[in-house]
């Protein structure tokens, strides 16, 4: 029997079952940040080691034969930065609308004042289970003029009914009073938002934030479809994706024009097309992770929302 100290200073004896069921939740929890934290190692040791080790899959604890040649091969690829600059613009401009637009219809829909309320908000709702599909959607966005047009990459993604639930479901969480004392005061409906409720609900935006920017950065299909007689509107995903068909057709080609030991002596000093892949992986995923943390802190509070009621 050992003993040890509550919160209250309170002399509590730990049975030996106590340690054991301890030592256990602490393994199961290692196992489980193992699990998760891996695939990210794994990919990254695979894209700083030899590319023929690689190939092979002899890299799996370690990095082998280091090297950075890999990324030195991705920062060549032409057009990248321009790419690269037009996802940025279309996370941060679309992250923002995306948001905005989710915070004022989820606290608009929470309001008795607005004309036909359950009729909108039902409207909105019923487009998250029912679309037309592909080729109907490229037809409105061609007749909208959002063909070849940065801003097709925005408006089509600005009403998400999923991100406006939740803000909804925060916004209903809000104490009423609030609003009341700002009506009390002669403020309107934007000065409301704006003044009361917008920093009250920092959370659940927080947490909304997150998932547009990160759908934003990793789309790709809106520039196949929509981008097909420019290239100056290329996102980082869809140059990336080439890059890496490029990487697919060239072992093909290798692998049949050449011997398997000429074959292992050029995968050695070339890229393949698992080097390509995990690079781009590394890449892709790398500015996520930096911004995740900075919004952490607000998004466990964000996603329980509407979790317990009561």
């Amino acid at each position: 029997m050992t003993k040890e100290k509550n919160l209250g200073g309170v002399q509590l004896d730990k049975s030996f079952g106590d340690r054991v069921i301890s030592v256990i939740t602490y393994v199961v929890y290692a196992i489980f940040a193992f699990v998760c934290v891996y695939p990210f190692y794994y990919i990254f040791i695979n894209s700083i080691s030899a590319n023929n080790l690689s190939e092979r899959g002899k890299v799996i604890f370690y990095p082998m034969e280091i090297h950075f040649q890999n990324y030195i091969n991705v920062a060549k690829i032409p057009g990248l930065l321009d790419a690269a600059k037009i996802s940025v613009l279309r996370t941060v401009i679309g992250t923002v609308l995306t948001v905005i637009v989710a915070g004022f219809l989820g606290y608009m829909f929470t309001r008795q004042t607005l004309w036909k309320r359950r009729f909108w908000y039902r409207f909105v709702v019923v487009t998250m289970y029912f679309n037309a599909g592909i080729i109907p959607w490229y037809l409105t966005m061609d007749k909208l003029g959002m063909t070849n047009n940065f801003w097709g990459y925005i408006f089509p993604t600005i009403v998400q009914p999923f991100y406006i639930i939740l803000c909804k479901t925060f916004c209903e969480s809000v104490p009423r009073e609030l609003q009341d004392a700002g009506e009390i005061d002669g403020a309107g409906t934007l000065r409301i938002f704006f003044s009361i409720m917008l920093p009250v609900i920092k959370p659940i935006l927080a947490t909304i934030a997150i998932f547009a920017a990160v759908n934003q950065w990793n789309s790709f299909q809106d520039t196949l479809l929509l981008m097909t007689n420019t290239d100056k509107l290329n996102t980082l995903q869809y140059v990336l994706f080439q890059y890496i068909n490029q990487a697919n057709s060239l072992k093909a080609l290798i692998s049949s024009t050449t011997s398997s030991n000429q074959l292992a002596a050029t995968l050695a000093r070339a890229a393949t097309a698992t080097s390509v892949r995990m690079t781009v992986t590394v890449v892709v995923v790398l500015p996520v992770m930096m911004i995740y943390p900075f919004f952490q802190r607000f998004f466990t509070k964000g996603i329980m929302i509407g979790a317990v009621k009561g």
